[in-house]
């Protein structure tokens, strides 16, 4: 097995193959023969809360991952088991959503179901066990990492790999609007489902454009988890993509994509009559988010490291400043703003951003390797040393492992 591949040249090979050995032994009950799939988390470079609006992002594939030791089953059952939950138990004959499911894994798990039996595929059941390192809640996209999981072993296991890295995206995406009930955009299942570095249009949803990029050489990305969780704050979460389809309808467009952004700037005083400054502030954000991925995407492939690592630092003040999502309204717990201000204190060459839905979890910085040791230490000083880890990136999306 070729973990390089998956978790890069510096990975503990030999605890990767204790978590390997570990789910092998506990799917032998299950199955004659086991298949492994590992799933990444993902980084979201640049493009916060723009995917919803049809707008662009610059997104990367993590080294850590779910990965689920798999036996086939011929009875239509869906079995997963995941350590420290409740095992996940139905018949893909009968993906109705259940009182009390929204919100949790099971109800995902269905939800890629449906959404591959509504588009005439057929699937059938497994027995899978799960191990991860993608940490819940706290903006490096476990949902997504779950989601795809699933559509890539349906895929593999049933499909014959006919799904495309976009459809999986898409079922994905189904499965956690329709199904777990968050209105997320395709940002997370696209950066889990392509893998690498790459700059994604979605202009049309459902046929993004994406392109290969690199991470300017010397530099690193570090995650912070604040300690927040994003379990509970969905309705802020959700209120963004709100206010800012409030501002697309009131012209007559399903998203601010559609809109000419010279005609919002002409109808700012009636929407703010209407809808109030926040809206207009997170449709400013949106609107200027994507040049900047424009701008980033473009200084990466000229190597112009200072033009990149700015457009990274002027998306983090957009988002505190007119996108809001740095804390929930009114409260005194503010973990990601106290995270923001001691990076810009330790990071001479670099660029630290909110990083995810926001409100709670995490924040990125991409600084120079050669500060990488100080900036750890620090930051584990008030954060705890297992929240604060040197992301390597991933070239390979959701896949089989053998």
């Amino acid at each position: 097995m070729n973990f390089t591949a998956l978790y890069g040249n510096f990975c503990n090979k030999r605890e990767i193959e204790r978590r390997y050995a570990s789910l092998e032994e506990k799917c032998r009950a299950a199955g004659p023969s086991t298949a492994f799939y590992s799933s990444p988390g993902r980084a979201e470079i640049l493009g916060n809360h723009t995917d919803h609006q049809a707008g662009e992002v610059i997104v990367s594939a993590l080294s850590c991952d779910i990965v689920a030791g798999v036996a086939k089953r011929d009875d239509g059952v869906v079995e997963i088991c995941s350590a420290g939950f409740s095992p996940i138990r139905f018949s893909v004959k009968d993906t109705t959503p259940k009182d009390g499911e929204k919100g949790r894994s099971a109800s995902i798990a269905k939800g890629i179901v449906a959404a591959l039996r509504a588009k005439g595929y057929e699937v059938g059941g497994f027995s899978a066990y799960t191990d991860s390192t993608v940490f819940r809640g706290a903006g490096v996209s476990s949902s997504a990492a779950f989601e795809v999981l699933v559509a890539e072993i349906c895929n593999d296991l049933y499909l014959g790999g006919r799904l495309s890295k976009t459809e999986k995206a898409v079922v994905a995406q189904f499965a956690e609007n329709e199904y777990f009930g968050k209105p997320c955009g395709l940002l997370d299942p696209c950066g889990v489902s392509y893998g690498g570095l790459n700059r994604i249009d979605f202009k049309h949803p459902e046929s993004p454009v994406v392109e290969r990029l690199a991470l300017p050489k010397g530099y690193a990305l570090v995650l912070v988890n604040t300690g927040g969780s994003h379990s509970g704050l969905t309705e802020y979460y959700a209120s963004i993509k709100e206010e800012m389809s409030e501002v697309a309808r009131f012209f007559s467009k399903k998203t601010l994509r559609e809109v000419p952004y010279f005609l919002f700037l002409d109808r700012v005083n009636r929407l703010r009559e209407k809808f109030g400054e926040r809206a207009v502030l997170r449709a400013l954000h949106y609107f200027d988010e994507n040049r900047r991925v424009d701008l980033a995407a473009k200084a990466l492939k000229e190597g112009n490291v200072s033009c990149f690592l700015e457009q990274v630092s002027r998306s983090g003040r957009s988002s505190v400043a007119y996108l809001q999502n740095a804390f929930v309204p009114g409260s005194t717990v503010q973990p990601i703003l106290l995270a923001l201000a001691l990076s810009e204190r330790i990071v001479k060459d670099g660029a630290v951003r909110l990083h995810g839905g926001g409100f709670a979890g995490t924040i990125l910085a991409v600084l120079k390797e050669e500060e990488t040791a100080k900036y750890l230490s620090e930051m584990k000083k008030v954060f705890g040393d297992k929240n604060v880890f040197l992301a390597r990136l991933r070239s390979l999306g959701a896949c089989r492992v053998k």
